[in-house]
């Protein structure tokens, strides 16, 4: 839908969009692939299959946050630095960026050796389980719990704090152009760009704690259905976008906030 509704004035934002979704298929593809390569793997195997998917798996996780990260850069040039924004070849740059920092990334922790099976343990009232995924090895005598600290939960720290900022200057902004009574219409617009910027993403420091469980279902149906969000938002921008084309009345200010936001 993006690519038979695009702009011309709008390609370098489809462009980000349609490679964050990319990165997004990758790790829910490569998520399901790892775990179903454990359950037929030999018992207590390794095996280079799985250090690989859990490698790739790593990678896509963290293209997922880079372009998460580039969402929020491209709203603040949008919507911050409206003019002079110019950067010549922007798109190619954003995803040498995009992709590149994964890439580096991985191929430092795989020459470290922290990729393998790795085993989650859930605690119940009468036993307790565990489920094996390939992914970063769970021994705790390897150097994955320091990775794992550094480029899952401290990368999406950061990111998810600079988009929130950026969430917050784009409230703040549809505030001060549509005015306290029609800010109640831009809810669509607001939860869209939660979605496309990983706000959801943030339920992932809720997962600890007393409200473990609640979070860990919110993170899970929020974040597994990011795609569906963002496909349903990009349906109600392009209807609601009808009869405002058609509208004389609108300032230009209006017109830019909302061609930008679009």
């Amino acid at each position: 839908m993006y690519t038979c509704l695009r702009k011309a004035s709008s390609e370098q934002s489809i462009g980000i969009h349609v490679q964050l979704t990319g990165a997004l298929l990758f790790l829910h593809l490569f998520y399901l692939l790892s775990e179903w390569w454990v359950w037929h793997e030999a018992d207590g195997a390794e095996g280079r299959v799985c250090l690989a998917f859990g490698l790739i798996l790593h990678w896509a996780l963290l293209s997922t946050f880079t372009w998460l990260a580039i969402e929020g850069f491209h709203l603040y040039m949008l919507l911050v630095r409206v003019f002079n924004i110019y950067v010549r070849k922007y798109l190619l740059k954003l995803s040498l960026v995009g992709w590149g920092i994964p890439t580096v990334t991985v191929v430092a922790c795989g020459f470290s050796g922290v990729y393998g099976r790795h085993s989650f343990y859930t605690k119940g009232a009468n036993n307790s389980s565990s489920t094996d995924i390939c992914w970063i090895s769970s021994a705790t005598d390897s150097p994955g719990v320091v990775v794992t600290y550094i480029t899952v939960s401290g990368y999406l720290g950061l990111v998810f704090l600079f988009n929130t900022a950026m969430l917050g200057v784009v409230v703040v902004k549809l505030w001060g152009q549509r005015g306290k009574g029609r800010m109640w219409k831009d809810w669509a617009t607001v939860l869209g760009l939660s979605c496309v910027l990983g706000v959801p993403w943030g339920l992932a420091f809720c997962t600890y704690g007393p409200l473990s469980l609640p979070g860990l279902y919110l993170f899970s149906i929020f974040n597994c259905f990011q795609g569906v969000f963002l496909f349903l938002w990009f349906l109600a921008l392009s209807r609601k976008g009808c009869p405002e084309r058609s509208s004389v009345k609108d300032s230009s200010s209006q017109k830019m906030m909302e061609t930008n936001l679009n």
